[in-house]
């Protein structure tokens, strides 16, 4: 029934605006929306995300990915995502329990478990799975705080740690356990990510990305696409076309002018590539017709 404490407990928080992150304690969130949407481009922070309610389907590089009620989703590296709620209606909104992962966290578990648990050779920065009970019972013990101030701020912290701990540990937890060691290729992977999402406008230099690994750049591009799912290319096409919509959204001036901000010298390049990632011209995105 644990599960279905976690459902009651997301319901109660009716006060979280449709389409918003409701704020539960530190790392916790409800994301809630009432109407099914068209695909939307966001870059995930490392984070478990359950399905509570409704459905969902994600696309990162050549991975894709659906979600149903009682599925999760960790991503363990920063990733641009792209994903539609595909079931949802106002009298049965798509809701899900967001909570951000602290890789500081899991690395200081790295002394007390790090001989305990072996590296998962095929495991990717995504991996979605039915929820294991596991750490559902921490994190239902997690959201009960929510009412208890007092409670929040002393057994909180170990709560949050115990919710790392058995992620760790459970069987979507594999690229976690990867990421132990600050010397594995999957934190090696991670400070090159650092990297690109800093200077994501500047052009793409492989034997610079590489050598933040630590990797020759044929090691390097075979360790990134096994964690991402992706090229460094294409990574970095993908932040530039989100951060290019972000702009859009806001009202940029014009089209050339949003991908001048992104890091395109060619306004038709950067056209081109924004059609290719989200089926219509920036333009029209401009003039909100898609």
């Amino acid at each position: 029934m644990t599960f279905e404490r976690l459902q009651h407990l997301s319901g109660e928080l009716s006060a979280c605006e449709t389409g918003h992150f409701g704020r539960v304690l530190p790392a916790a969130h409800i994301f809630q929306r009432e109407e099914i949407t068209a695909f939307e481009a966001v870059v995930y922070n490392p984070v478990i995300c359950l399905i509570l309610q409704g459905r969902k389907e994600m696309h990162v590089g050549d991975q894709f990915v659906s979600l149903a009620e009682g599925d999760a989703l960790l991503v363990s590296h920063d990733l641009p995502v792209t994903s539609k709620i595909t079931e949802a209606s106002s009298e049965v909104p798509y809701r899900a329990l967001i909570f951000s992962l602290d890789l500081g966290i899991l690395r200081s578990l790295y002394e007390q478990v790090g001989e305990a648990v072996s590296d998962a050779h095929r495991a990717t920065s995504l991996s979605a799975g039915a929820a294991d009970p596991a750490w559902i019972e921490p994190m239902t013990r997690y959201l009960e705080l929510m009412d208890a101030p007092l409670d929040a701020q002393v057994l909180g912290p170990m709560i949050h740690k115990e919710i790392h701990y058995r992620l760790l540990l459970s069987p979507i937890g594999g690229m976690l356990r990867n990421l132990l060691s600050v010397d594995s290729h999957a934190s090696r992977i991670a400070r090159s990510i650092q990297q690109i999402r800093a200077r994501f406008r500047e052009p793409l230099v492989v034997g610079e990305l590489a050598e933040v690994a630590g990797m020759s750049q044929s090691s390097f591009h075979e360790h990134f696409k096994s964690v991402t799912g992706t090229t460094p290319l294409q990574y970095q096409k993908d932040l530039r076309m989100i951060e290019a919509r972000a702009l859009l959204e806001r009202g940029v001036p014009s089209v050339s002018v949003a991908g001048f901000e992104v890091g395109y010298e060619s306004p038709t390049h950067f056209s081109r590539d924004y059609a290719r990632k989200f089926g219509c011209s920036p333009k029209h995105h401009l003039t909100r017709a898609c």
